[in-house]
């Protein structure tokens, strides 16, 4: 039945939104959180829901077309690329890394990623990876001309750059893909001084013989892995980006070949929001160096998005397919131009074909199924993203102005003013990670004690010597379960705590939940039952879980009676203080710090 459209209220049905009304509603909620009293204006009633990136950018709680980016309607100038035939758009690289140092391994998962979707390779190359002699045996069975190849092998770029278009010149085929020269980039992960001027001459020669192939790989991944915030990264890109633009210019490229001889490589977590952001705050970035280079119109940044690795887990690390699909949906909606995810078992050694297959139809999924590149700009017009997008990009074209002041990147690594800066960033996810503020599914929420870990050939160790610093999320965490595992080796049995639960089922679930949840963390395992089980669960250690108004009547006698059956330390789930408590345990407590103590006193050694 058709309706007339006179009939058809819709929206006009619902009173006007307004945002005292929605203030209102949220202070209620808050009043019940006891965040908020009856007492507190409304004017100060998004602050509270208010907070900040680690970089500083300010989070609001509510975002409307009065805080869009003012008169830049679609930061990003270009996110998703169409087809010069007209069908449609044009999706992105699916880009597969691969650094198995065996070549017939190397060879053949090649192969079987490029025959079941993957668009192009990446090869880690030199120490901590393939051999660059074999690189002609694992491409061996590759159509440079159709897949192209990026390479990344560190202090031996030269050497392989000049297997790569070797190998190309020999076959009579024009290849294309990147060689992976990033000197700054080597200096931030190792150490050593940058050398840039060597490397220009191979942008000359991509430039002269090589038209498909870019020379230089701006790789931001050794801030992010660090520590470091979106900020961070994009500010250090920047300024290396532009470093490579001067060195090249002055070796006689014109400034649109220069340009056109960089990619930025940018790592992108489960935070999705943020990632979307950093790409298209990426393109704004570039956009505005070019503006000042005098660049042609639509030279854009080519950027290449590659999960992070702060963000896997050794432990349950399958809960990093979930971590991985987010950040590569992120990739997707903020424009990357290649995308790699990495296999859920990189934190455990080398992939094999499950987790590599995986890691590869999750990007099929994200572009068949899901149909993600079907549309320009996802994120273009969400006044949050756009919001986000331009403090975002400030907040770096701070960030890389400081680095200019100082001299250029390579002089900022050297002073110690980049590790300084990422120090401090990385500091302040670690206090809310501890606090689990910032909470790690499977590690440091939900743990599984019981859990058997996939085997996997350990992955050769890459050179990071006297560079940035390379942190995980949860490295804490894993810290503290390899304590307990190491402990669990050398006896047969984990560290373990006593919940002694108080009253009534209704009264002690939330909080035995709780306390078992944070102990099983550290790899502590946990029993429950009353305080009289206590001598009988060979535990030395308890903590007592209940509600407040049970607390009032039992904690004290309770905490007594675990004494006397020689309980030799005494928590308490919740705030209140008791005679007989040694210490508490609550919602926002240092975990980290309550396991380190726990450990100690249950005699497991570091």
């Amino acid at each position: 039945m058709t309706v007339p459209p006179e009939e058809l209220e819709l929206a006009a049905a619902f009173p006007p939104a307004e945002r005292d009304r929605w203030r209102e509603m949220v202070k209620g909620v808050l009043r019940k959180t006891g965040a908020a009293s009856e007492d507190t204006p409304l004017d100060e009633i998004e602050g509270l829901l208010a907070h900040e990136t680690y970089d500083g950018v300010p989070i609001a709680a509510l975002y409307t077309a009065e805080d869009s980016a003012p008169g830049r309607p679609g930061l990003a100038p270009r996110v998703r690329e169409v087809r010069p035939d007209g069908e449609g758009l044009a999706g992105w690289d699916v880009r597969q890394r691969h650094g198995d140092p065996d070549p017939e391994t190397t060879r053949a998962a090649i192969l079987a990623d490029l025959e079941n979707g993957a668009t192009s390779v990446w090869l880690t190359l030199g120490a901590g990876g393939i051999p660059v002699p074999a690189l002609p045996e694992v491409l061996r069975d590759v159509h440079l001309h159709m897949a192209p190849v990026v390479l990344d092998a560190g202090a031996e770029t030269g050497e392989a750059a000049e297997a790569f278009l070797s190998l190309a010149a020999e076959r009579g085929t024009e290849p294309s893909g990147n060689l992976g020269a990033d000197p700054l980039g080597l200096a931030a992960r190792t150490g050593v001084p940058a050398v840039l001027d060597d490397v220009a001459v191979l942008a000359i020669r991509c430039v002269r013989e090589f038209p498909k192939v870019r020379a230089f790989t701006v790789d931001a991944t050794p801030y992010h892995d660090a520590g470091g915030g979106d900020a961070d990264e994009l500010g250090a890109a920047v300024a290396a980006g532009v470093a490579y633009l001067r060195v090249l210019t002055d070796a006689g490229l014109s400034v649109d070949e220069a340009f056109g001889q960089i990619e930025f490589r940018f790592a992108v977590n489960a935070d999705q929001f943020a990632s979307i952001a950093k790409l298209r705050a990426a393109r704004r970035l570039w956009q505005r160096v070019a503006e000042v280079s005098g660049a042609s119109d639509g030279t854009d940044a080519r950027i290449h998005a590659v999960t992070s690795s702060a963000m896997m887990t050794r432990h349950d690390p399958w809960v990093n397919m979930l971590r991985t699909t987010v950040a590569a949906f992120a990739a997707g909606v903020g424009g990357a131009d290649a995308v790699t995810v990495q296999p859920f078992d990189a934190r455990l050694g080398l992939a094999e074909d499950f987790s590599r297959r995986i890691a590869r139809n999750t990007q099929t999924l994200l572009l068949e199924e899901s149909s993600l590149a079907r549309v320009v700009d996802p994120a273009g017009g969400s006044w949050y993203v756009e919001r986000l997008t331009e403090d975002l990009a400030q907040a770096a074209w701070s960030w890389f102005t400081e680095i200019e002041k100082a001299g250029g990147l390579a002089a900022a690594l050297a002073s110690g003013l980049v590790a300084r800066r990422v120090g401090e960033t990385w500091e302040r996810r670690r206090r809310d990670i501890a606090r689990r503020k910032a909470p790690l599914t499977g590690l440091s929420e939900f743990p599984n004690l019981a859990e058997e870990l996939p085997v996997r050939e350990p992955a050769p160790a890459a050179p990071n010597g006297g560079g940035l610093p390379v942190v995980t999320y949860g490295q804490d965490f894993e810290a503290l379960r390899e304590r307990s595992d190491a402990h669990l080796a050398a006896t047969g049995a984990r560290p373990r705590v006593f919940l002694a639960t108080l009253g009534p089922v209704a009264a002690h679930t939330a909080r035995a939940s709780f306390a078992a949840n944070l102990f099983q963390a550290g790899g502590v395992e946990t029993v429950s039952g009353p305080p009289e089980e206590f001598a009988a669960s060979g535990a030395t250690i308890a903590c007592l879980c209940s509600s407040d108004k049970v607390y009032e009547q039992d904690a004290a006698d309770a905490a007594r009676a675990l004494r006397d059956a020689g309980a030799v330390k005494v928590w308490l789930a919740g705030k209140g203080a008791f005679d007989g408590v040694d210490a508490r345990i609550f919602a926002g407590c240092d975990a980290v710090e309550v396991l380190t103590t726990t450990l100690t006193d249950l005699g497991v050694n570091r």
